[in-house]
């Protein structure tokens, strides 16, 4: 199966970025893992915060195919335990996804086009954090599922 991280705008924290690129590369060993990044939109500035998730929301669905499964990363998602996300990955898998792509949007969330064309959400915790944060914690958290579904050691829950 492949995943696919999408995300909007660079990670321009150098620590969260390291810690990107360093479980991205474990995943390698578990699965084809690739995170796409939407550039971020110029004159920005100008933009209300909903004409931004408008623009946004139109680049994001144009990263989707039809032979793909989606899964927004929203606060008002499902909320999992890493075992039930792992469990959650084992079961795409077995039901012959091909490819998965999980959503983080940028800083003012998705758009209601969005919403309703990704009925899929799920949420990492009931706190809000930094959209930058969020793609290090999921990151880490799809390697943790990984090594949970191969019964390593990395996760001692």
């Amino acid at each position: 199966m492949k995943i696919r991280l999408i995300t909007v705008g660079k990670t321009d924290v150098a620590y969260i970025q390291v810690g990107i690129e360093e479980y991205a590369s474990r995943l390698q060993h578990y699965t084809d893992f690739a995170i796409h990044t939407i550039p971020s939109l110029k004159n920005s500035a100008t933009l209300s915060p909903e004409e931004i998730k408008k623009r946004e929301g139109e680049l994001i669905l144009k990263q989707l195919s039809n032979n793909e499964t989606a899964v927004l990363l929203d606060e008002h998602g499902q909320l999992l335990t890493s075992v039930q996300f792992s469990e959650m990955i084992l079961r795409q898998q077995n039901a012959g996804i091909r490819n998965l792509s999980f959503i983080i949007g940028g800083a003012y969330g998705f758009s209601q086009q969005v919403y309703n064309t990704v009925p899929l959400r799920l949420s990492l915790a009931k706190m809000t954090f930094n959209h930058q944060m969020v793609r290090l914690f999921f990151v880490e958290q799809l390697y943790r599922a990984h090594t949970i579904l191969r019964h390593e050691k990395y996760h001692n829950a």
